[in-house]
């Protein structure tokens, strides 16, 4: 039996990882749970899975599980706060760590699973789009196995079949990467209408089925500027040979480019199962329950450059990418921060870009060799986008 600890065991990701777990009860076992808030749905995982150790975010939703566990005659162990968090991702009985909380809460818990030298399949991009080389750094020097499971970044390592992360992929060969996206819900909407998109518009994507941040991220398409910023460490890739193609259909989901001309992309339907029973059963493969893709019905695929004018996200991604240090932290903090608020209904939706902008270039940014800088940047940048919130909706 293999024991997998989740981080983020509450959200889509950590749905669908146990999804597969429970389709093959012989081969794997949830041993540690970790969310931030949903005591509900912590209570049912709980009640389900039996797992060793569970942690929420906060010392009050511990409390509430606590609390809800020992009425229900659960006996779980409930931890709580990133120390909490971190002791879910080195559980000594936990083999594969799934990192998928959202955002930069996510960086802690994954490098104490890379410390502990464990598989870890990674869903939180911010992790390495915060600590770059430093996260890296770390992986090679514990032997954690770092499998990318976001469709993306896991579709260039099958194209990679005999690739470890954190090698020079230049040296297999490698031209360049084409990072495919889907374009989001406002793909074909006037620029001159995005402003009044609401966050119900921005969160009905028309192929993945996402959480709310991880949606808006693909209607304003930040999270393909992250996943530039992330495919460059991963892959130790100059970001100038990476390309962003918009290719609706959310089919082909990347492209590696050799150097002879060849060009290998990884097709399957848009479902997360695919690329976690890959992390899951690696270096093996299983049944992931996903529909089968079928060629007979793709028809046409279509393939288009990105308008930065519709998606100015992806610019000042680059941006930040170009500027190395602590610009890429300080651009996603900005980001969290636009992005709740828009969410919340207090900023609109254009104004994203414009926060994460104007933060982008009245925060100074820094070497990225040490953690306490990184969350100091962080923490400036959220100051700052905050405050931008607040006179935009001054305003």
């Amino acid at each position: 039996m293999i024991g997998v600890s989740l981080l983020g065991a509450t959200g889509s990701v950590g749905a669908s990882t146990l999804d597969i777990i429970e389709r093959h009860p012989d081969r794997y076992r949830v041993v540690g749970i970790a969310a931030n808030d949903n005591v509900a749905h912590m209570v049912r995982l709980a009640e389900r899975f039996r797992p060793l150790l569970a942690a929420m975010a906060s010392e009050t939703a511990a409390r509430a599980l606590r609390r809800e566990l020992a009425q229900r005659g659960c006996k779980v162990e409930v931890r709580a706060g990133a120390a909490g968090l971190c002791d879910v991702a080195r559980l000594s009985e936990a083999q594969v760590v799934l990192a998928a909380i959202v955002g930069s809460a996510g960086l802690a818990p994954t490098l104490a699973a890379v410390d502990a030298a464990k598989r870890v399949l990674l869903a939180n991009k911010e992790s390495l789009v915060m600590a770059g080389d430093l996260f890296m750094d770390r992986v090679r020097r514990s032997g954690a196995v770092l499998l990318p499971v976001d469709s993306e970044q896991n579709a260039m390592m099958q194209c990679l079949a005999q690739y470890r992360v954190g090698d020079d992929v230049s040296a297999s060969g490698v031209e360049r990467i084409w990072l495919t996206a889907s374009g989001g819900p406002f793909l074909r909407t006037p620029v001159a209408a995005l402003r009044d998109k609401t966050p119900a518009q921005a969160c009905a994507h028309p192929t993945w089925s996402m959480g709310p941040k991880i949606s808006v991220d693909s209607a304003t398409m930040m999270n393909k500027g992250l996943e530039v910023i992330e495919t460059a460490r991963l892959f130790q890739l100059d970001a100038g040979r990476i390309e962003v193609v918009i290719h609706p259909q959310s089919v082909v989901h990347s492209l590696v480019e050799f150097v002879d001309g060849s060009l290998l992309a990884q097709l399957g339907s848009a479902d997360m199962r695919v690329p976690l029973a890959w992390g899951l059963a690696w270096p093996e493969r299983i049944e992931s329950g996903a529909r089968r893709l079928s060629l007979f019905d793709l028809g046409i695929a279509e393939f288009e450059p990105p308008d930065e004018s519709r998606f100015p996200c992806l610019g000042l991604a680059r941006k930040a990418e170009r500027a190395a240090g602590t610009a890429p932290a300080i651009l996603n903090a900005a980001n969290e921060v636009a992005v709740q608020a828009f969410l919340d209904g207090v900023i609109p939706f254009t104004v994203i870009a414009q926060v994460v902008e104007q933060t982008l270039e009245s925060v100074p940014h820094h070497p990225a060799t040490e953690l306490e800088q990184i969350y100091a940047d962080d923490s400036a940048a959220r100051v700052t986008a905050v405050g931008l919130v607040e006179r935009s909706r001054v305003a």
